[in-house]
């Protein structure tokens, strides 16, 4: 796993072999940061990455210089590894958080510019994450949520679905509060 660009681009990270979360690929996560930026001034983006496994997506937003990046994550290891990344690389603007997405996305408070979302592709409450977003506002007008799933989902019924990007096995939806 790399950072693909930003202050710390090329950076390799290595979570260990016993970690069994699916990081985005390279290639997709290249690609996905290249439209963001044709749309997006990272400077100015307040971030919330759910399910984040490896951190993979929060360390892209913070190296980019993003204001905040909440990296929300329930695994124990998981978590701790997103920190302790965090604190060797010096994204002060990165907070890992260790909570349950769901219970996380209930209570929250504050609205964000960008919501990304990794979950598990067979999580069967996974079809719901874009109307728990946008039933909450988590959303600041002009956001995006970007939903990763597999090739078995199919958002463009939602009124809020702006686009579909494909990169291999990689699926994000992309969402857009009007």
């Amino acid at each position: 796993m790399r950072i693909v660009s930003g202050v710390y681009k090329g950076k390799r990270l290595y979570p260990g072999k016993n970690f069994r979360a699916r990081p985005t690929t390279d290639f997709a996560k290249e690609n996905l940061f290249n439209v963001l930026s044709n749309y997006f001034n990272f400077e100015e983006l307040e971030v919330l990455d759910l399910f984040s496994g490896t951190g993979s997506i929060s360390y892209e937003f913070a190296s980019r210089g993003c204001l905040s990046v909440d990296s929300v994550e329930s695994n124990t290891r998981y978590h701790t590894f997103i920190q302790k990344t965090a604190s060797d690389l010096s994204f002060t603007q990165l907070a890992a958080i260790r909570a349950d997405a769901f219970r996380f996305l209930k209570h929250i408070t504050r609205d964000y510019d960008l919501i990304f979302a990794d979950p598990p592709f067979d999580l069967k409450e996974l079809d719901h994450i874009p109307h728990i977003i946008f039933s909450r506002n988590l959303l600041k007008r002009g956001g995006w949520f970007i939903l990763e799933h597999g090739r078995d989902h199919d958002f463009s019924a939602n009124t809020q679905f702006r686009e579909l990007r494909k990169y291999g096995n990689v699926h994000f939806s992309i969402f857009e509060n009007r």
